[in-house]
């Protein structure tokens, strides 16, 4: 099980705001951005560090694993 630190999810979470600016009047976060910037939101106010991997929901492991993947193939 791989843990992720915040600095990584924030990483991750600009990644998706540069590739998909936020859209509409609102300025909605795509989808990837979205579902990364509710576990860095816990992590910060539950002042924790990092998080597992595993504790991500469905969309959101979705969300990091392409991000790692297109991070590598930079």
């Amino acid at each position: 099980m791989s843990e992720i630190s915040i600095q990584e999810l924030e990483a991750a979470i600009n990644f998706w705001r540069a590739r998909s600016p936020s859209s509409g009047d609102e300025l909605v976060l795509c989808k990837e951005a979205s579902a990364l910037s509710k576990p860095y939101a816990i992590l910060i106010v539950q002042r924790q560090n990092t998080l597992p991997r595993d504790d991500l929901d469905a969309i959101a492991q979705q969300a990091w694993d392409s991000y790692v993947r297109l991070k590598n193939s930079l």
